[in-house]
């Protein structure tokens, strides 16, 4: 027999010429060494060296080795894809919620403001004709409709000198040199004026853009009067202004009639808050109680003033001693007769220069001093609730108040009290004579509409959240600002992307007594 060819051993596949598999373990620990589920060579063999005991070469088994695992194109793109997506609801999420912080933020600050701009009329207008307590004579008369009123009483001026407040609004062209005593006419105490988008206001404001410190034109630019609202002017006595008069033998200020001589010597009574004799500081006091009053040109030496006789400067008649009648006092009749007036002025949001966007700011003008309020404010309207000759009370605007014709075309009689004819040396149709505008003295309550806006634009509001009502305007449902009389971006000129809500009030006059 011959010897059996050899079966060549595989390249790849360490031979162990033993057929026992101990003669593959190594001669030390005992254990058999592995490397990636593989047998290991023996610790023996040299580097470069890989063989068996039996002289073959020793290699790892390749089918049995772990590859490194990675990703494909594929799977990474369906990863950055789907990492795009959470991230863009991310970004959703928090782009609704800063836009909802935004727009509840801008609803707080506007409806604090809104409550703060009516509160500021509310307290001045429930003022408005308040001539201390003789604002009706008491005596009752019957009126067309058979109910029986109060007729109104307004004070007497005797002085020669033509009548000036601090803010400047009455001067000859609207209030001439009397010749005689005459009422303090009706629209001295309150008059409004009505305004819209083009034609001009009603009745005119020539007495107000005359002063000194005038109420600006309307107009889109900074400092200019809003488009389209209204504008209010009321006087009315200071509450706590004045000084009690008392009877001689008691403390406090004593009024003296010594034959064609009257003096009136004040002395504060700190202790009823009663302001220092340095507060008068006009040429015109006013002598009342709660029946009539009367005013006076004066002259001041120390605490003691003395009402003039005739001439320029002087007076058509002393008054009489009124120590013993209802509750006497003197006040300085030029500036405790305040003057108020309310309007809107175009202001830059931001105070930025140039300005990015404007608004409107309520402001009050005291005697001639303009007091910005609150800002924010786009529509100002007015509607007057009167009493007229017959009893009945109807709600007008400022134009039919002076004009005395109600939308319908009717005429409206003035209320028992005040005379339909102009007094000595005033020509009918002066604005300011008792025939012109006689109704303003028998106004009870005002209509007070206010539109307040959110100052800065949201660009992400909807067609339908820009929409709002006014009630001017007309309609019960909200629309968008184009639909409405005067457009907040083509007539005023602000922004239209911006939160709009009105706020309403109705003023009971507390010196109205019917």
């Amino acid at each position: 027999m011959g010897i059996p060819a050899m079966t060549r051993a595989r390249p790849d596949v360490a031979r162990c010429p033993s057929a026992s598999p101990s003669a593959a373990l190594p001669a030390e620990g005992g254990s058999k060494a592995f490397h990636r589920g593989v047998l290991a060579p023996p610790p023996s063999a040299g580097r470069g060296s890989l063989r068996s005991s039996g002289g073959m070469p020793w290699r790892a088994n390749a089918g049995s080795r772990h590859r490194m695992a990675g990703l494909s194109l594929i799977e990474m793109m369906i990863a950055l894809v789907m990492a795009l997506i959470v991230a863009a609801g991310i970004i959703t999420v928090f782009t609704s919620t800063s836009s909802s912080n935004k727009v509840q933020q801008q609803m707080a600050t506007l409806q604090e403001e809104g409550r703060f701009a009516i509160h500021s009329l509310r307290t001045d207008l429930a003022n408005a004709n308040g001539v201390y307590c003789s604002n009706s004579g008491g005596k009752a008369a019957p009126a067309g409709s058979g109910l029986y009123l109060d007729p109104f009483s307004s004070p007497t001026v005797y002085s020669e000198t033509p009548l000036s407040f601090p803010d400047d609004t009455l001067s000859s062209a609207t209030m001439p040199d009397p010749t005689g005593p005459y009422s303090l006419p009706s629209a001295v105490f309150m008059r409004g004026y009505d305004c819209t988008a083009t034609a001009p206001c009603t009745p005119s404001l020539a007495s107000l853009a005359s002063a000194p410190d005038p109420i600006p034109a309307m107009g889109k630019a900074v400092g200019d009067r809003v488009v389209g609202a209204d504008v209010l002017t009321i006087r009315y006595l200071k509450p706590g202004s004045g000084w009690a008069i008392t009877p001689a033998t008691d403390a406090g200020s004593h009024l003296t009639v010594t034959g064609t001589t009257t003096t009136v010597t004040i002395n504060p009574i700190t202790s009823a808050g009663e302001p220092p004799i340095s507060n008068f500081a006009g040429g015109l006091a006013m002598l009342a109680n709660c029946s009539n009053a009367g005013v006076y040109a004066v002259s001041t030496s120390g605490n003691t003033l003395t009402v003039l006789g005739s001439g320029s400067p002087g007076n058509y008649a002393q008054p009489n001693d009124i120590t013993g009648s209802a509750a006497p006092r003197v006040f300085d009749f030029g500036n405790d007769f305040q003057t108020v007036t309310y309007y809107l002025r175009v202001v830059c949001t931001d105070d930025s220069n140039p300005c990015d966007h404007t608004t409107g700011e309520l402001v009050k003008d005291v005697n001639g001093n303009p007091q910005p309020l609150v800002r924010g404010v786009e529509r100002l309207n007015f509607f007057y609730g009167v009493i007229n000759g017959n009893g009945d009370t109807e709600f007008l605007t400022a134009g039919e108040v002076d004009t005395g014709i109600d939308a319908a075309g009717n005429s409206l009689t003035c209320p028992p009290g005040i005379s339909s004819t102009p007094p000595v040396g005033i020509p009918g149709g002066m604005p300011f004579d008792p025939a012109h505008g006689c109704l303003w003295r028998a106004v009870q309550t005002i209509e007070v509409h206010v539109l307040m806006d959110g100052q800065t634009p949201l660009y992400t509001l909807t067609p339908q959240e820009m929409n709002y009502i006014y009630t001017p305007d007309g309609g019960a449902a909200p629309t968008p600002p184009s639909a409405h009389a005067i457009q907040p971006d083509t007539d005023q000129g602000f922004p239209k992307q911006l939160l709009r809500r009105e706020f309403t009030t109705l003023v009971s006059l507390r010196n109205f007594n019917p």
